[in-house]
């Protein structure tokens, strides 16, 4: 029997006395209809609601609530009906982890055939799993990855009743950590449905669910964690992980999971029942192994998992509007630039691999200038050549919205077919150019579409053409109808270009850049409303494609203005510093010159002066002492 004495031994003192309040609660109001609620239980709980006692509480009630109406309190794995439908393989959890370490579960849908298995069956079957899955404290502390695999799957196995009610176990009714759900190749029907399925869950959770295609699986979940049906390299064996499940639930050790069932060891046919009833202790035979046979990856610093506040940039001095001013005048612009060094010198986030594989060094257009493996935008396969899916391309988060940009060099005349077959893959609506395509007598980017209305060029299998162009003073805008010939579908994709940027250098007012940077994203908000239900993806719409030439100083300052003026209109302060290292960690070497991070300070507090923010900013002596910059 497991002592709740040692597994409190690896709690905070804080988290030990939450683990007492809630088991108090609980057993207080529990323990004549299910017994004592063990010490392992309340930690799973706790853990699920980050040790807040209220909330795991609240949840403990609410699975108490479900586990009883769908009648998922007491089943026998070993019995039909449910021992077939565990064995369709419907439902499973992976040997491998992401790089989070959280678990990943994973439902096939075309193995779902509604008539032959009720709901009933069907969530007993993934509750069974998920109890095992549990028992696992890596578990518990990292959470689960749950994708929905929709590949072959047909309108006749889809269970809309069945969605609810797994969305509503997992969104408030399960103690585990629901880190992201990963619907993989949803087809256009289901579109309509999982709109209305969204507004099951809340809504931090809803900002953590993707609707994706195979290739871009692997921008959340390593390749090695994947099974080979979603484009991986994991050898799938359900039977094992089965097998591994019905030895942990009926185990007769004095370690076994259900060894807290009645007080006595059960038999090998004794049924699974509710967690509340088991204790999660492990033995040497249990998930810890498991988990150590499957070479899990270690987290990165640089992760592409997701936390309740991942894609929230800044974890430094978050300053508001008038302690930026502050700041920025004390600091000076030596100071600013002696902080930018900083930042410069820290080490990469991540590896290149992949970008200085002998196929892939040409497509890079500087060799000095490479995309992370960790964060890279990958390409479908085409004609199963694994080589192909490489692009000079990386996603970075922006403000409380997962891969909001694309951040990517300019294309090159080998490269453009590729550009175009991403914008198509990832449903981009918005292209921000920051560069020409010549500037001072030196080739920046090809020139990847027409300027001039009614042109058109093809590139592969994409025709692109442009329909209007509207012409300003400090930036170009232009419509274009990207087709793709294979299917016959046509898209339309704004292209947005600055052209009052000097290379390596920044605007001599942030006023145009502001205002062009608040086009886009009303252009972005107004067409992902004209895609209606065909959208039902982040509400902010697909990663918006910014690139310059090498995709790092200018692509990234604007990346910078966007978060975290995003984030003053949300919240009322900024993060400039954190905002800029995070950006750093999936797309290397982002703000290229310090004039670049400088001028992000400078035009955040103009910003803040246009919007009423502030009223006036005092910035006497910023410039007093300061170096001309050579660059």
């Amino acid at each position: 029997m497991c002592d709740p004495a040692n597994m409190a031994a690896n709690l905070t003192n804080e988290q030990e006395n939450a683990t007492k309040d809630f088991l108090g609660k609980v057993n207080a109001k529990y323990r004549r209809k299910i017994g004592p609620v063990p010490w392992s239980t309340a930690v799973r709980f706790l853990y699920a609601r980050k040790f807040d006692v209220t909330r795991a509480v609240a949840l403990f009630d609410q699975h108490e609530q479900i586990r009883k109406q769908e009648g998922l309190n007491d089943f026998d794995p070993l019995s039909e009906p449910l021992k077939t439908e565990l064995l369709t393989g419907k439902f499973t959890v992976l040997q491998k982890r992401d790089n989070t370490d959280a678990a990943i579960a994973v439902f096939t849908a075309h193995k779902h055939i509604p008539a032959n298995s009720t709901h009933q069956t069907t969530l007993q079957g993934v509750v069974f799993q998920l109890d095992c899955a549990l028992q696992d404290t890596v578990t518990q502390k990292a959470g689960i990855v749950f994708i929905y695999d929709m590949s072959n799957s047909k309108y006749s196995n889809f269970d809309y009743d069945l969605s609810q009610k797994i969305l509503t176990l997992l969104k408030g009714g399960y103690p585990a950590k629901l880190k992201k759900v990963l619907i993989v190749t949803a087809p256009l029907w289901f579109k309509a449905p999982f709109k209305i399925l969204r507004l099951f869950v809340r809504e931090k959770l809803r900002e953590r669910v993707y609707t994706v295609s195979v290739a871009q699986l692997p921008s959340h979940i390593p390749r090695e964690s994947l099974p080979t049906q979603l484009g991986g390299s994991l050898d799938l064996d359900h039977n094992e992980w089965l097998s591994h499940c019905i030895l942990s639930m009926t185990s007769t050790g004095p370690e076994s999971p259900l060894s807290h069932y009645d007080g006595k060891s059960p038999s090998p046919q004794k049924r699974a029942s509710a967690p509340s009833d088991i204790d999660i202790s492990v033995s040497g035979n249990g998930v810890d192994s498991w988990a150590e046979e499957g070479n899990l990856n270690p987290p990165s610093s640089a992760s592409s998992g997701f936390s309740d506040d991942d894609s929230l940039h800044g974890d430094g001095a978050a300053l508001t509007a008038t302690q930026l001013v502050d700041y920025v005048r004390d600091r000076g612009r030596s100071g600013l630039m002696q902080e930018y060094a900083e930042i410069r010198l820290r080490p990469p986030d991540g590896t290149f691999n992949i970008a200085k594989s002998r196929n892939n060094l040409p497509k890079n257009r500087y060799t000095d200038v490479l995309c992370y493996d960790h964060s890279r935008v990958i390409l479908s396969e085409v004609d199963n050549d694994y080589d192909n899916d490489y692009i000079h391309a990386n996603f970075v988060d922006g403000y409380k919205q997962k891969n909001a940009f694309i951040n990517t060099q300019g294309p090159l005349p080998k490269t453009t077919t590729d550009f175009w077959r991403m914008i198509w893959e990832q449903h981009t609506l918005i292209i921000v150019m920051t560069t020409r395509v010549m500037e001072r007598g030196r080739l920046k980017c090809h020139q990847y579409w027409e300027t001039q209305v009614d042109g058109e060029v093809v590139y592969g299998q994409f025709i692109v053409k442009t329909l209007a162009v509207e012409t300003d003073p400090d930036y170009t805008v232009s419509t274009i109808s990207l087709t793709n010939s294979k299917t016959d579908e046509t898209r339309e994709v704004s292209h947005w270009q600055f052209t009052s940027w000097p290379d390596y250098g920044v605007p001599h007012s942030a006023k145009a850049m502001l205002e062009f940077l608040e086009r886009v994203r009303r252009k972005q908000a107004s067409m992902v409303v004209a895609l209606g239900d065909t959208w039902a993806g982040h509400p902010r719409g697909p990663p918006i494609v910014v690139h310059c030439s090498a995709g790092i100083g200018r692509t990234g300052t604007f990346c910078t203005l966007d978060i975290c003026i995003s984030r003053l209109e949300d919240i009322g302060t900024a993060d400039i510093r954190g905002t800029v290292e995070r950006i750093r960690s999936q797309r290397a070497y982002s703000i290229q010159m310090p004039d670049q991070y400088i001028f992000c300070h400078l035009a955040l507090i103009e910003y803040a002066l246009m919007k009423g923010h502030l009223q006036s900013a005092d910035l006497t002596g910023f410039d007093q002492g300061a170096e001309e910059d050579s660059e």
